[in-house]
């Protein structure tokens, strides 16, 4: 995807952070195929949790919007997220032998705590822009990380190779499917910041602010990441 220039910004003033993310051992693993199966199961149930909460925030997108379109499109992701990222969660658990009553009652991790707990608080307590710049480092995040894994996997020629143990993941958040919502989400960001703060973000007195909560969803990804090494 393209970034827009208020999340390229946001990157540029975190890099250090967004670097631990994109770049983690458990990404670097998904993208060589060395992840054990264990870390990425046990990521799996947590994510499964996580996209619980995470489509609670995005509901919660569509009350703090104040324009029809933006509602549409909040509404639009929280379908997405239910209908399919959700359901591609429990399909492929129930590949691996762990049904969808055993995923339900996943405990749920520190991290999978601290980070959901994170991102809605900061919609309950700001406002829109607060709540996208929180859910951003997630749903673009992982535009970018499917991008970039997809193109290594791929070796310069042709896709991932199909006996690649995490072809699925890598294709799914490298395909139109999840980049397209993706890029609207990365528009609304950007829409909604002009609106909010005008065309220059980072002359506007929220940016500090902005940075610091964008850094903070950031670290507890990659957390989040570092939870299923843990497992």
């Amino acid at each position: 995807m393209t970034d827009t220039p208020l999340f390229a910004a946001l990157k540029a003033a975190t890099a250090p952070e967004w670097q631990a993310y994109t770049r983690h051992a458990f990404v670097r693993g998904l993208g060589d195929g060395t992840l054990p199966r264990t870390a990425f199961l046990h990521y799996l149930r947590q994510d499964y949790l996580f996209l619980i909460h995470f489509s609670r925030a995005w509901a919660l997108a569509v009350v703090k919007s104040d324009r029809i379109d933006e509602m549409r499109l909040a509404a639009a992701t929280v379908n997405a997220l239910i209908g399919e990222e959700i359901a591609l969660h429990i399909q492929t658990c129930a590949a691996a032998g762990i049904e969808h009553a055993s995923l339900a009652a996943t405990e749920e991790g520190s991290a999978t705590l601290a980070y959901t707990r994170f991102v809605t608080d900061a919609g309950l307590k700001g406002d829109l822009l607060d709540l996208l710049v929180a859910l951003a480092p997630c749903v673009l995040g992982y535009a970018e990380i499917g991008t970039a894994l997809a193109a290594e996997a791929a070796d310069g020629g042709g896709g991932v190779p199909p006996d690649h143990p995490y072809a699925d993941w890598i294709a799914t958040y490298a395909g139109e499917g999840y980049q397209a919502p993706a890029r609207e989400a990365g528009r609304l960001l950007e829409t909604v910041a002009r609106r909010r703060i005008g065309e220059d973000a980072a002359q506007s007195p929220r940016w500090s602010e902005l940075v610091a909560q964008f850094r903070t969803a950031t670290r507890l990804e990659a957390d989040f990441w570092q939870q299923g090494l843990d497992a």
